[in-house]
C-alpha cells in the first residue's frame, strides 16, 4: 500500500511541478507552424482560387456550409478583397512569429484562428495532411510550446538576468498585444461574428481572460502563492495536452493500419505500386518506375508499412523498438514527399511524429543547430567587421561569444572577476515570476 501512495505522490508531483517534454513540444509548434508557413508562401499565387472568392467553392456556397455545421472561420465576416488578404497575411505572419517562439501564448492561438479561418472557408482544398494540421492547432494552444528553442525563452533568461542585478523589468509588449486582441475580440462578438458552434469562441474568451489573469497576478500579487496555483493548472493543462497530441498520432497510425488491412490490394501486397503510377502523384516518373519494377521489393514495402502503423502504439513503452519503427515511419513520409509529391502531408505526419523523438537527441539536434547558427553569425560579423572598419566599427567587438562569457556592451553577463553570477533557473514552479514558460527541461513520460 506504502508503494502504491508513493507512486501516485510521485506521478501526481511529476504532473503538476513541470510541464513535460519542452523540447518534443517545440518540435511540434516549429513543425506544424513552418508546415503551414510553406504551404501558405507557396499557394501564396492560387491563394484566390483556393480560399478566396475567385475560387471554385464561392462565398455564398461556403456561407451556406457554415450555417449548416457552425464551423468557425473569420473570413466569412466579409467578402471583401481587403479582409480577405488581410487574414491570409496575418495567417501568414502569425506562422513565422509561432516559428520563432515570440509571444508563443498569442501567437498560438493566432495560429488555430488562421488555420481554422481558411480550411473552413474551403473544406474540399485539404488532404490528411490538412487535417492533422487543423487538429494539432487546437491542441497546440494548450501547451507551453516555447520553453526551449524560442525568442520567449530568451526575453524570460534576460528577464531573470535583470532581476538578478536588481532591475525592475517592465513588459509593455505583452498588456499591448492582449489589448488589441481584446478589442478584435469585443468588437467581433459585438457585430455578432462568433455566432455558430459556441466552441472555439468560447475559447477564445476563456484564453484572453486567462492571460489577464496570469498577467495580473504576475504583476500585483505579494505572494508567490498565487502565481505557484497558476503554474501548477498551466502544467496541468500543458501535460494534458500533450498527452492527447501522442494519442492522437496514435490513434492516425492505428485507424490508418486496420483500414489497409480490410484491403485487397494491401493483403496480396500490391497495394503501394498503383499510387506510384497514377498522374496525380507522380512528380518524377523515371523514379515511380525504378520503385515499382521490383516486385518483391513492392511487396516488402506493402507488407512493412502496415505492419508499422499497426505495431507502432503497442512500442511505446519499450524504447529500442519504438525508436527504430519510429526512424522507419519518418523515412517513409520523406519518401512519400518526394516520390508521390505530398511534402507538406509528409511534414504535418513527421511535425506530428516528432513528439516520440527521444529527448537526447533533440537536445544534441539544437545544440548542433546553434553550433551551426554560431558559426554563420560568426562568418557574417567577420565579414561584416571587413567592410566596416573603414567606418571604424571593425574588430573583435561584432563577434558572438559564447553564452556565459562576458563581453563588453552586452548587459546581464559577468564582464570582470568578482561580479555577479547569474542564477541557475529554478527548478520548481513560481519561483521564477519573470519566466512566462516556466522551462522545466523533462522528457515525456515514455522512456526515451
Amino acid at each position: 500500500m506504502n508503494r502504491f501512495a508513493l507512486a501516485v505522490s510521485t506521478g501526481i508531483a511529476r504532473v503538476t511541478e513541470a510541464a513535460l517534454g519542452p523540447y518534443q513540444t517545440a518540435m511540434i509548434r516549429i513543425g506544424f507552424s513552418a508546415t503551414w508557413l510553406l504551404f501558405l508562401l507557396r499557394e501564396f499565387p492560387h491563394r484566390q482560387e483556393l480560399y478566396g472568392p475567385d475560387g471554385p467553392w464561392s462565398w455564398n456556397l461556403a456561407e451556406q456550409l457554415v450555417s449548416l455545421n457552425g464551423a468557425f472561420t473569420a473570413l466569412m465576416w466579409s467578402d471583401g478583397q481587403f479582409w480577405f488578404e488581410t487574414v491570409y497575411v496575418l495567417a501568414v505572419v502569425s506562422s513565422v512569429l509561432l516559428l520563432l517562439g515570440w509571444r508563443t501564448r498569442a501567437m498560438s492561438v493566432l495560429f488555430m484562428v488562421g488555420v481554422l479561418s481558411l480550411q473552413n472557408r474551403s473544406i474540399f482544398m485539404g488532404d490528411g495532411g490538412d487535417n492533422v494540421i487543423h487538429l494539432m492547432c487546437i491542441y497546440l494552444v494548450f501547451t507551453r510550446c516555447g520553453q526551449v528553442w524560442s525568442l520567449d525563452e530568451r526575453r524570460a533568461r534576460r528577464s531573470r538576468e535583470a532581476h538578478a542585478r536588481g532591475e525592475h523589468v517592465v513588459d509593455r509588449v505583452g498588456p499591448a498585444l492582449w489589448g488589441v486582441l481584446g478589442l478584435v475580440l469585443v468588437s467581433a462578438a459585438f457585430l455578432d461574428r462568433l455566432s455558430g458552434d459556441w466552441v472555439v469562441p468560447a475559447l477564445l474568451w476563456a484564453l484572453w481572460l486567462a492571460q489577464a489573469l496570469w498577467w495580473a497576478v504576475g504583476r500585483f500579487a505579494r505572494s508567490g502563492q498565487s502565481r505557484i496555483m497558476l503554474d501548477v493548472v498551466a502544467n496541468i493543462v500543458h501535460n494534458g495536452a500533450l498527452l492527447v497530441i501522442m494519442a492522437e498520432a496514435c490513434l492516425i497510425y492505428a485507424t490508418a493500419g486496420w483500414y489497409k488491412i480490410q484491403g485487397s490490394r494491401w493483403q496480396d501486397g500490391t497495394a503501394v505500386y498503383y499510387p506510384l503510377h497514377l498522374d496525380a502523384f507522380s512528380p518524377w516518373p523515371a523514379l515511380a518506375d525504378l520503385l515499382s519494377a521490383n516486385g518483391v521489393m513492392v511487396m516488402l514495402v506493402t507488407y512493412g508499412t502496415v505492419a508499422v502503423q499497426v505495431a507502432f502504439p503497442f512500442t511505446l513503452f519499450n524504447r529500442r523498438v519504438k525508436n527504430v519503427l519510429l526512424a522507419a515511419m519518418i523515412t517513409e513520409h520523406a519518401v512519400i514527399a518526394v516520390v508521390l509529391g505530398l511534402p507538406f502531408f509528409s511534414l504535418a505526419m513527421i511535425a506530428a511524429d516528432s513528439v516520440f523523438l527521444p529527448t537526447s537527441f533533440l537536445r544534441r539536434l539544437g545544440d548542433g543547430a546553434a553550433r551551426v547558427r554560431g558559426r554563420l553569425w560568426a562568418g557574417l560579423a567577420g565579414r561584416g567587421g571587413q567592410g566596416a572598419g573603414l567606418l571604424g566599427r571593425g574588430g573583435p567587438k561584432g563577434r558572438p561569444t559564447p553564452e556565459g562569457h562576458g563581453t563588453p556592451g552586452r548587459p546581464g553577463l559577468p564582464t570582470e572577476p568578482g561580479s555577479t553570477k547569474i542564477p541557475r533557473p529554478a527548478d520548481r514552479p513560481g519561483d521564477n515570476p519573470g519566466d512566462p514558460e516556466n522551462p522545466g527541461h523533462r522528457h515525456v513520460g515514455f522512456p526515451a
